[in-house]
């Protein structure tokens, strides 16, 4: 099995205070730091396959975000195809990861389980609880569901050679990190597991979280997927950009490869 190529694409981009990234800010600067949204792209071994959806224009306004271009735009700046795509892995349903379905008509969604039970269950309930989700990206999933498009993961499973998907709670309560084998190694596509390497690094989680403990348990189960710390992906960290080289000269500060591991 040859290694997979993996690109973040960046889509959208947020300015905030850093304090409102950690969850303890003791020890936090009060200056910007911002969050940059991403998917990815997993390619080789005649497979294309798409982790998770971004939001779409409807999305960005309801949020007050600023999209810089329609994740499935970003896809095309790499020659992809979203009608074409057959396989999309779900990290979770918040509604930065679970918008644009609409440019996917034909892919196969893998979720975790018990996220679409999260998403659709009493916690849902607490306004708390359900800020970060999108009734409309749920619904349109939940829909899904009844076409026959969403694959169910219980735990970890394999996708594809080469590919796991692998249940890291503490985020949202189904929150799933995808495996890649690369040249580098063993890649983890970390998403929200992880929203910055400091929040991994201080262990100072994201305070949009649903359990703690899962949480900080997930940073280590992160590490044991992973060959190497520089090779866990971070779901939002602008830094992703500046460590990895761009996909090309022409998307330099819009989209990373990072089978080949870290610059420098």
């Amino acid at each position: 099995m040859a290694p997979y190529e993996v690109y973040a694409i960046r889509y959208a981009h947020n300015e905030r205070p850093a304090r409102d990234n950690f969850m303890f800010g003791a020890d936090i600067h009060d200056g910007p730091q911002s969050l940059d949204y991403f998917i990815w792209l997993i390619r080789g071994n005649g497979r294309e396959i798409v982790v998770d959806l971004g939001f779409d224009h409807m999305g960005a306004a309801r949020r007050g975000r600023t999209i810089t271009r329609l994740p499935s735009e970003g896809l095309q700046s790499l020659g992809v195809d979203p009608g074409q795509v057959k396989d999309v892995i779900v990290t979770h349903l918040h509604y930065d990861h679970a918008g644009d379905l609409g440019a996917f008509p034909n892919a196969r969604l893998h979720l975790q389980e018990r996220e679409m039970m999260f998403a659709t269950g009493r916690h849902m309930g607490s306004r708390t609880m359900r800020a970060a989700f999108d009734v409309d990206y749920v619904c349109d999933f939940v829909r899904a569901v009844y076409d026959d498009r969403v694959l169910f993961v219980d735990g970890a499973s394999e996708v594809a050679p080469g590919i796991s998907v692998h249940h890291i709670g503490g985020h949202t309560d189904g929150h799933q990190a995808v495996r890649v084998w690369t040249a580098a190694g063993w890649l983890v596509l970390a998403s929200d597991a992880v929203h910055l390497y400091a929040n991994r690094e201080q262990e100072n989680p994201f305070p949009i979280v649903y359990n703690v403990g899962d949480m900080i348990a997930g940073y280590q189960a992160l590490a044991q997927l992973a060959d190497r710390d520089d090779l866990i992906i971070p779901g939002h960290d602008p830094l992703v950009l500046a460590r990895f080289p761009a996909a090309d000269p022409s998307l330099a500060g819009e989209v990373a490869r990072l089978d080949l591991g870290p610059l420098g």
